[in-house]
């Protein structure tokens, strides 16, 4: 397993809109062991395939807690079939936009139709941290980040700071 680079915000990349998975090879089974590790050693609870550079519809997740065994999630072309009127806040944060934390507002709860590494099709319906993590990575594979669901001004504000940040390494 290989830890991948993580595409950072202003990176337009982060916009693109990710291709479905049309099947299993290894190829994808060795793409979701390295977003896995490259998850865990970020750290962070989720990753889409696009947040290391492959535009395919993957995402990895593992909400247990630090101290319990790690369970890992892949997800292939996950998709949102129902989301409940209810709402919940969590504060969010993203690999790609590292250190920068805000409270977004969601469904509470939702159900997700995705592919296993068996390729068969399967349902989760989930609720908590889950739900919101999903909703978190489902939005990657749709061009979409957190801090879009956020006000303008906070947007800006941060979109500026990861772009002076980009322009400063660019310099040396």
């Amino acid at each position: 397993m290989t830890i991948k680079p993580l595409v950072i915000l202003p990176d337009s990349q982060l916009r693109l809109v990710s291709a479905p998975v049309a099947s299993v090879t290894d190829e994808i089974r060795r793409l979701a062991d390295d977003m896995l590790e490259t998850m865990y050693e970020a750290p962070g609870i989720g990753l889409a395939a696009i947040q290391v550079g492959v535009p395919v519809r993957l995402v990895t997740i593992d909400v247990s807690r630090e101290e319990d065994a790690r369970v890992p999630q892949v997800f292939l072309n996950p998709e949102i079939v129902w989301s409940s009127e209810e709402r919940s806040k969590y504060e969010e944060g993203c690999l790609s936009i590292p250190d920068y934390y805000e409270e977004v507002e969601r469904p509470s709860k939702v159900k997700v139709r995705y592919r296993d590494l068996a390729f068969a099709e399967q349902e989760v319906d989930a609720d908590g941290i889950l739900a919101t993590c999903l909703q978190h990575e489902i939005d990657h594979l749709n061009g979409v980040l957190f801090i879009d669901h956020i006000s303008k001004l906070k947007r800006d504000r941060v979109v500026r700071k990861f772009a002076k940040l980009a322009k400063e390494k660019e310099r040396g």
